[in-house]
C-alpha cells in the first residue's frame, strides 16, 4: 500500500489543525502557505474530512476549519481511511494461496494497528520533540 499525496497532505492539514486546537479556526490558505502546498488541492481534501465528521468549517471573515474532536481521539487511521479508502497492501481473492493470503492479512493488520494507535496528539508531540533535538553547534 502506497499512501498518495491525498493521505500525506490530509495528515498535514489535520496536524496543523491539531496544533491550533482550541485557538479558533485556521484557514486553508495559511496551511498551504506554511507547508508549500496548493490551497486548491487542500480544498479538495478538506471536504471528505468534513463529511466524515473529523473537522468543522467556520464561516466568516475570521473563519476556517477546526477539529471536531480532541486531538487524542483522532487517529492517523481515521484520516487515511477517509482519504485513501480501506487499508490493504494488495487485492486478493478467496482463490489465493492460503499462505500468501495469511501474509497479506498480517501485513494489513500490522499497518492498521500502527495507524489506529497513532493519534494526532502523538504526531504533534513527535514532531515537536524531533525539532527540539536539532541543535546546531559551532566550534
Amino acid at each position: 500500500m502506497k499512501i498518495s499525496t491525498k493521505g500525506r497532505y490530509g495528515l498535514t492539514i489535520m496536524m496543523e489543525l491539531a496544533r491550533k486546537f482550541g485557538e479558533g479556526p485556521t484557514s486553508l490558505k495559511s496551511i498551504a502557505e506554511k507547508n508549500g502546498l496548493s490551497e486548491h488541492y487542500l480544498e479538495q481534501l478538506i471536504a471528505p474530512l468534513r463529511n466524515a465528521g473529523l473537522v468543522k468549517s467556520i464561516r466568516g471573515a475570521y473563519g476556517g476549519y477546526i477539529l471536531s474532536r480532541e486531538t487524542s481521539t483522532i487517529t492517523a487511521g481515521d484520516i487515511i481511511r477517509v482519504l485513501e479508502g480501506p487499508i490493504s497492501p494488495v487485492d486478493f481473492t478467496e482463490e489465493d494461496d492460503p499462505a500468501k493470503r495469511d501474509l497479506w492479512l498480517r501485513i494489513r493488520d500490522s499497518i492498521a494497528d500502527v495507524l489506529d494507535s497513532t493519534t494526532l496528539s502523538d504526531l504533534i508531540d513527535f514532531k515537536e520533540e524531533s525539532q527540539a533535538d536539532n541543535y546546531m553547534f559551532y566550534i
